[in-house]
Formats: C-alpha cells, sequence, structure tokens
C-alpha cells in the first residue's frame, strides 16, 4: 500500500497528502485515447488486460498515488436483463419496471457475471509498483436504479411510500447486488471501494437523510466499516453533523464543492476527506490554471499540519475531456514540493 494513504487511512498528520482524481483515466489522456482507437469502450471494461493498461497508464504518466479499477457502475444493471451499450455514453433497450421486482440474483451470478472486474482488479495489481495503492468503486444504489429505471435526467424524486415498485427494485435487488460486489472487489484486494452516488442528489431532503442514508449505514456502511468511501452531489450529507457522519463508519467522503471544504476538513472527523481542486480550473489554458492552482495552495498553506489531517488531495469530481496533461503534471508535482 502506498505510505501516504496508509497514513491517510490510519488518520496520522502528515504534510504530503496523497493525490488520485476521479477518471484519471480517461478522455483527457492519451495513453487512453490510443486505446480506444483500437478497442470499444466495452472491451477496455470488460477484457480485464486491457482493464489493467488503462488503469496503470496514468499511474506511469502522471505518478498518482493511487490506482483504480477500469470499469462503469453500470454493468451491474445487465444482472436484471438490461440490454446496455455504449453510443458513447449508455444506452438501454429496455428498462426496470414492476415486472422486475420478483427477481432473484444469486450470489454466484453476481460473482460470475463481474469476475471480470475482479480479475481487472487481480491484474492491475500486479502492474503496479509496490508504493502503490489500487481502490475499487460501484455505483450507489440509487444512482444505478436512477439509470436503469430512465430517471437519471429527473430534477427531484418523491418517493410514495404507497408505491412499493422503487423501493423493492433499489432496497431488495440493487442493495444486495452492490453488497456483494463490493465484497467481491474487496477480497480480491482492493484496498477500499468508492460508491459513487452522484444521483442521490435526486431524493428529497427527508428520504435521503432518513429512509435511504439509513439503509445505506446498516447495509453497506457497517457492513464494510472502514473500507469504503462515499461520493453524493447531494450536499445535505454534507451537512449533517459530523458525530452523524461519524457514526457511518466510512473511510473517507469526496468533496462535491468548492465551498465550505476548508471548515469540513477541520472537523473532528474520524474519515479522510477528498478534495477539492476544481475540475474546471484544472482544464483551463496553463496561465489561468496556474492562477486558480496558486488559489487553491495559499488556502491550504493556512492550514496546519493537524489541521491537513484526513487531506486525499484530489478534484471535486473527475478530471474534465480535453483537460491539459501539462497542468496535470504540474499539479501532482508541484503538491508534492510544497507540502513536503
Amino acid at each position: 500500500m502506498n505510505e501516504r494513504f496508509e497514513k491517510l487511512l490510519k488518520g496520522i498528520p502528515q504534510s504530503t497528502p496523497p493525490i488520485w482524481f476521479m477518471r484519471q483515466a480517461g478522455r483527457y489522456h492519451a495513453h487512453y485515447q490510443g486505446l480506444r482507437k483500437k478497442h470499444s469502450f466495452e472491451e477496455l471494461c470488460k477484457t480485464p488486460e486491457l482493464a489493467a493498461e488503462v488503469a496503470c497508464g496514468p499511474m506511469t504518466d502522471f505518478d498518482y498515488d493511487i490506482a483504480i479499477l477500469f470499469s462503469d457502475i453500470l454493468f451491474p444493471l445487465e444482472l436484471l436483463g438490461l440490454k446496455l451499450s455504449y453510443k458513447p455514453g449508455p444506452t438501454f433497450e429496455n428498462y426496470l419496471s414492476e415486472q422486475h421486482i420478483n427477481l432473484k440474483v444469486g450470489d454466484n451470478e453476481v460473482e460470475e457475471k463481474l469476475n471480470f472486474q475482479t480479475k481487472a482488479l487481480d491484474l492491475t495489481r500486479k502492474s503496479l509498483e509496490n508504493n502503490k495503492s489500487l481502490v475499487g468503486f460501484v455505483g450507489g444504489p440509487w444512482t444505478v436504479l436512477s439509470y436503469g429505471m430512465n430517471m437519471k435526467n429527473e430534477h427531484l424524486i418523491k418517493i410514495d411510500r404507497q408505491d412499493s415498485v422503487i423501493e423493492k427494485l433499489l432496497y431488495d435487488i440493487m442493495f444486495p447486488i452492490l453488497r456483494k460486489n463490493i465484497q467481491m472487489q474487496i477480497d480480491q484486494g482492493a484496498d477500499l471501494v468508492y460508491i459513487f452516488d452522484t444521483n442521490s442528489i435526486q431524493l428529497e431532503k427527508e428520504y435521503f437523510l432518513g429512509t435511504y442514508m439509513e439503509k445505506m449505514k446498516s447495509d453497506l456502511f457497517l457492513e464494510f466499516r472502514k473500507k469504503v468511501a462515499y461520493f453524493s452531489k447531494n450536499k445535505k450529507f454534507y451537512e449533517q453533523n459530523i458525530e452523524h457522519l461519524n457514526s457511518y463508519e466510512l473511510a473517507g467522503v469526496v468533496y462535491p464543492d468548492n465551498q465550505g471544504f476548508i471548515d469540513f476538513l477541520k472537523y473532528e472527523k474520524s474519515f479522510f476527506v477528498q478534495g477539492n481542486f476544481s475540475p474546471e480550473s484544472m482544464r483551463k489554458e496553463h496561465s489561468e490554471y496556474l492562477s486558480d492552482y496558486q488559489h487553491f495552495v495559499s488556502r491550504m498553506l493556512q492550514l496546519s499540519k493537524n489541521d491537513r489531517k484526513g487531506w486525499l488531495c484530489s478534484l471535486s469530481h473527475g478530471v474534465l475531456p480535453k483537460t491539459p496533461e501539462k497542468n496535470v503534471r504540474h499539479f501532482v508535482r508541484e503538491i508534492r514540493d510544497t507540502f513536503s
């Protein structure tokens, strides 16, 4: 395991934070672009040798501390009979509905259908240097379901407790599949597994913080204590009091906004906080990027080493297409030089 990442997970203050970016193996990177000219996105994900090559490319080029499984959050939906293709974004021929509520997907089927992920993790780990870490990921149950029910573009969803279709699909089907998926990745050696729950922003506050997050806590967070990290665009999650957030027993959270990051990082927390340079700033022309970078660093330098405890240096979301590689190289190098 990467030493900086190990200290982060143990809550040990350190001068230099570990660095990795969501979507660090992606369209901004020439290595990935070269592979995409030869292979479809699905081939890259489902061919373990190629998935490992994609995951390791940015580790070689940018020297991140942490590699992440190269895959997609939507593949579990194929276990439910949904026909998924990428053109280039995800497209479904059919969607989940009431007729799917009695489907039974056993653990053995999850293992069999998603074994390309565990094989990719194994090959990625073997390709990495010993001083690098490896993490896995799944989609959040609501986020995956929102795609599966063709609701991903809806702004706000109010779940009627009298209509049990959504809840049956969510709690009886999606949760068990993703719980098994997380277990598979941990068993294969992932140092931890991220739960990317972007679309949970669709859920109204009371339902999100009450029913949904309590189920997340009991079935996923506490099931894998200190082995999962959580990301949501729903700011209500991060506005909970710190004692309640600590009770989730998460390894970490990804902070999704530029506002409030410093104060959140300084809390007496039992988890790491990932962020929080802007992906939009990273994509700017180099001179403009440098201005934003200097502002970001000046704010972080105002914090003591102890205040920066639990900081995983990253972006507030994934690397955007057309982000200059020059900016990424500068960021990784200069963060390490500045906070050394």
